[in-house]
């Protein structure tokens, strides 16, 4: 074997493989520099020889890479590289484990700092549009309503874009595998990044950040990485509200402001905005117990009083800032007779603190007023004397401060500060999110059963009954919008979402709460059959009624990973639209304001990929101004966690959902769907059979669970939701899909993205007709584009070493067979030569990262070898545990290399 290369050696090798990924150098510097830290804390704080076994792992898969993407002849990297990982000792591979799980968040972050350089230099600027068919495509909300109005009219474009809604709501699934004491160091060092970048070259503050980014590095190596123990949903939900606290109160405000001042230039500010607060934000963190016994009753009503809390503290301290600044006196600004009442009220109510806030805004009547709606909102989270019965009544208020200003001449202040404030109370209420429940259909039916019999009723359906209870205190705390919806899972007939308002009425009689139920279809069959169920229950009195009382609005919900694990990623995709295109049309029909409800994960095996892209492939209809999806694990941080990066995917997603039901790309889809018809059906088929003589073999589940980590996965402490409904590994039909994806994430072979589409193009065989509809078919150039990620991260090395594992050889090479065609037809379909050599950026992000993941995932190959052989250890000598951990470590650290896993 070749010897290692020298120090100096080393350092060129590493040199080069950054310099030829094409990163910015402000990036590079910043990789360099952050790295450089963690190599100084190795040293300082790491067992002797760490850092040396860390930098000989980091050169052979460096070296390994190069090698597997021919880009220098092959040295045997990738061997030397394995007996580097095999010859530590379980101690040192810990160790090591820890190193590069550190290293990665570290490149994560430079990569966040640079998407946030990039955005603010190109603020004020037109941004760069997405291309898609051919056609560039406005990816701004200001650009795509100036394409809108161009279409259908001034009228006709403002109307849509009142109507503009964007629901994303967070969910607490199991994918985010990093601790939350971990994400705040990784906040700060965040902070410090930014003060680095505004100092001085060589001064004093740049020298006071850099070490406190040493110190910032140092709490991040010695903080555990693994949880001790699972956190509680109540844990989850706090983990939650930091991104309300940290970033999305304040910055879907501003992301209005924005799309204002673009829209109206000079005028935005000095006159009514036309920007609607068209985002809604929702939670199933607290309120989702399909499968979770953790999440109760009581469990449902702390999320709603965390959440509340949380929001009328923000409300508080907003409107006590704003009213600060309203220092314009009575003389040359006075009230009007709106603003003199509220304010008389108040001091009727508690004269004392009216006397206190008169001391402090002498003759500045506006100030007063707003001032004593901050006081108002305290009191209301308190619960003392004068609260506010809704947010609507705080609402009105600041609409009356707002005509006020104008009646004054004061537009700047009425339509500046004051306008924040209304844009706050209209997203968020006095609830913050719309807390959901989500509960299984058989459940439901199981206490049915218990009460029409007369039966003793179990806890389980005591339970049940409680849960309409919290509903119903909820909406009477804190208004409709607060709790309302009750999704209904494994939907599979009209009864199913009808035994959701009988049970309401044997927990509360008539005086139940108000109910949204919002059928999920997940499984391929349920979505074939989600057209004829709707149209059966509309006709249910109950939901006559509900649909009366809202514009006739009605929420259906898609699930993406049940079904991709049911039928394969390409056949869920094609079902999928199909589903939407049917239910879209049949509501068109029936004048049914439809909202589809896509459940969607991270991974690529359970609907993740761009938004914005996937919205522009939906079927004419079925978006109509109008998204909402869930948003899971580390996805919420990825999009929401930074101000800048929050505020560009709020406005991408925006603008897609505004364009959706534009003439041109309802023409363009519609048109695409028809003339490659043909197509989806030879692709439906053949991925389908694919699938099938895979998933359905004689032995495969036990072979899936040796072959991947998936049954230690259910040991990490990532969330408070167990990972199965109950099964053995003789049957994945109650595997959860989040850990069917994630486990064939780890073992680097990501199937659940990509399995069946080699198959399925390869059927269709007609390279030029593959070639124009990838070009023309959203649908398929979504599909194809996911693919070539999932793909990227994927590396067959690896994945053949975790297929060993399994001792079928005929498993093992029909996904590697499938593997091969797969990318051979996604390689033909986009261009060029390599994966991904269309999308530079992201290419060039999956190739920084891969050979650090590798020496992960060789460390966890080591740990799950051991772990599967009979002869591992003695008994009871521990030698389990230790590997045990060493897999749930390098699990945590894949995780953080590959991001989308979840």
């Amino acid at each position: 074997m070749t010897p290692e290369p020298t120090h100096t050696e080393a350092i060129r090798v590493i040199g080069r493989f950054e310099a030829e990924r094409g990163i910015p150098d402000e990036m590079r510097a910043d990789v360099r520099m952050l790295g450089a830290l963690l190599g100084q804390v190795l040293q300082e704080c790491g067992s002797p020889g760490l850092f040396e076994d860390v930098e000989r792992l980091r050169l052979a898969t460096i070296q390994a890479y190069e090698e597997d993407t021919a880009l220098v002849p092959g040295t045997g990297a990738f061997d030397r590289a394995t007996e580097i990982a095999e010859s530590f000792s379980v101690e040192r591979a810990d160790e090591v484990a820890r190193a590069f799980t550190c290293y990665f968040h570290l490149v994560n972050l430079a990569e966040e700092h640079q998407r946030v350089r990039v955005l603010r230099e190109r603020a004020g600027q037109p941004a760069p549009s997405d291309e898609s068919a051919g056609a560039r495509i406005p990816d701004t909300l200001a650009a795509a309503y100036a394409q809108l109005r161009g279409e259908v009219g001034d009228d006709e474009a403002q109307r849509r874009l009142s109507g503009l809604r964007f629901h994303p709501v967070f969910t607490a699934h199991p994918t985010e595998a990093r601790r939350r004491a971990v994400s705040t160091s990784i906040r700060r060092l965040s902070e410090l990044l930014t003060d680095h970048d505004a100092a001085s070259d060589g001064g004093a503050e740049q020298h006071r950040a850099r070490r406190r980014m040493l110190e910032e590095v140092d709490t991040l190596w010695r903080t555990a990485p693994l949880r001790a123990q699972k956190p509680s949903p109540t844990d989850e939900v706090r983990t939650v509200m930091s991104v309300f606290d940290e970033t999305l109160f304040t910055t879907v405000p501003h992301v209005y402001r924005r799309i204002d001042d673009a829209l109206r230039g000079e005028e935005s500010g000095a006159s009514a905005p036309v920007v609607p607060a068209f985002v809604r934000v929702g939670s199933w963190v607290g309120g989702d117990r399909d499968g979770n016994p953790f999440v109760t009753a009581s469990v449902t009503r702390e999320a709603a009083d965390i959440a509340a809390d949380h929001v009328l503290r923000g409300l508080e301290r907003a409107l006590d800032r704003i009213g600060r600044s309203l220092t314009l006196d009575a003389e040359g600004t006075p009230p009007n007779a709106d603003v003199t009442a509220l304010w008389d009220a108040f001091a009727a109510a508690q004269p004392d603190v009216a006397a206190e806030i008169a001391a402090r805004s002498p003759e500045e009547p506006h100030r007063r007023a707003v001032l004593s709606f901050a006081r108002r909102v305290a009191a209301t989270r308190l619960g003392s004397a004068n609260p506010y019965s809704a947010p609507e009544e705080l609402l009105a208020d600041l609409r009356a401060v707002q005509a006020s200003l104008v009646e004054s001449g004061a537009k700047r202040h009425a339509f500046g500060g004051v306008q924040h404030l209304i844009w706050q109370v209209e997203t968020y209420g006095f609830h913050l999110t719309e807390l959901e429940v989500r509960q299984h259909s058989q459940v439901h039916r199981a206490a049915l059963a218990e009460l029409d019999a007369g039966d003793e009723l179990s806890e389980q359906t005591l339970e049940v009954l409680e849960v309409f209870r919290a509903i119903a205190g909820i909406q009477q705390r804190y208004g409709l919008r607060a709790a309302g919806r009750y999704v209904v899972s494994f939907t599979q007939s009209a009864e199913d979402l009808a035994n959701v308002h009988r049970l309401a009425r044997h927990a509360l009689g008539d005086d139940g709460p108000v109910l949204d139920v919002v059928p999920l279809f997940e499984t391929f069959a349920d979505l074939q059959a989600a057209p004829g169920i709707l149209a059966e229950v509309v006709e249910f009195p109950e939901f006559r009624a509900r649909m009366a009382a809202t514009e006739n609005r009605l929420e259906v919900m898609l699930g993406y990973s049940d079904s991709s694990k049911d039928v394969g990623p390409v056949a869920a995709n094609l079902a999928l639209y199909e589903a939407q295109e049917k239910i879209a049309q049949w509501a068109q029909d029936a004048g049914i304001a439809l909202t589809l409800f896509h459940g969607r994960g991270g991974a690529l095996g359970r609907g993740g990929g761009p938004a914005n892209s996937a919205i522009l492939a939906q079927p004419p209809h079925s978006v109509d101004g109008r998204f909402k999806l869930t948003e899971q694990g580390e996805v919420i941080f990825a999009r929401y966690g930074e101000p800048a990066i929050a505020m560009r995917h709020i406005d991408q997603v925006a603008a897609a959902t505004l364009l959706a039901s534009s003439p041109t790309i309802e023409e363009r889809t519609s048109s695409a769907a028809a003339r490659f018809a043909d197509v989806a059906q030879v692709m439906d088929a053949a991925s389908r059979s694919r699938f099938f003589d895979l998933v359905k073999a004689d032995g495969f589940a036990p072979w899936f669970a040796t072959v991947t980590p998936m049954e230690e996965i259910g040991l990490l402490a990532l969330g408070s939701r167990p990972a199965r409904r109950g099964l053995s590994v003789e049957s994945l039909e109650d595997l959860r899909a989040i850990p069917w994806v994630f486990a064939w994430t780890q073992a680097r072979i990501n199937l659940a993205g990509w399995f069946g589409l080699g198959t399925a193009l390869e059927a269709v065989g007609d390279e030029a007709r593959l070639v124009e509809a990838y070009r023309d078919w959203p649908l398929l150039r979504t599909m194809v584009d996911n693919v070539a990620m999932s793909l990227a991260k994927t590396d067959e090395r690896i994945a053949r070493r975790y297929l060993a594992l399994g001792d079928r050889d005929d498993l093992a090479q029909l996904v590697l067979d499938e593997l091969a065609l797969t990318r051979e037809w996604v390689i033909r379909l986009t261009g060029g030569s390599v994966l991904l050599e269309n999308k530079p950026v992201l290419q060039r992000a999956v190739a920084l990262r891969s050979p650090y993941v590798d020496a992960l995932s060789l460390l966890q190959l080591r740990a799950l070898r051991e772990l599967r052989s009979a002869a591992s250890a003695p008994e009871g000598s521990g030698a389990d545990d230790e590997q045990r951990r060493l897999l749930l470590l390098s699990v945590s650290g894949v995780a953080a290399g590959l991001q989308n896993t979840g």
